[in-house]
């Protein structure tokens, strides 16, 4: 699969980004939403993962513009401190599926995998 992370972390985001590319995926990085918007439109992924928190354009934002363009892309959430609201908007948006940071590798392979369509 194609995949892309957007998370301004640049550590987590290249453990994410390794730990995915191990399991035999092409991964792209973004460090934040607005170069996460325009990877998703140069590298077409076939899902994202997208942190909540970032400064600038925020994951909720993205996501929303995501949903604009890509209505069935699958996004799964990678999140350290989203409040309630935010992450019932993200539901309200169709997130595919939410993580909480630090997260477990296997957990991003389980959640990509609950991603794919049966």
């Amino acid at each position: 699969m194609t995949i892309l992370v957007i998370d301004d972390e640049p550590v987590f985001a290249s453990v994410v980004a390794e730990a995915l590319t191990i399991d035999g995926n092409q991964v792209t990085v973004a460090h934040g939403g607005e170069e996460g918007l325009r990877a998703i439109e140069q590298h077409a992924p076939d899902a994202v993962f997208l942190d909540i928190a970032m400064p600038g354009m925020d994951g909720i934002e993205v996501l929303r513009r995501i949903r604009g363009r890509h209505a069935d892309l699958p996004v799964i959430i990678l999140t350290g401190w989203a409040s309630e609201r935010q992450i019932a908007e993200a539901r309200r948006l169709g997130v595919t599926d939410i993580l909480e940071k630090p997260v477990r590798l296997k957990s991003l392979t389980e959640a990509l995998a609950r991603s794919r369509p049966s």
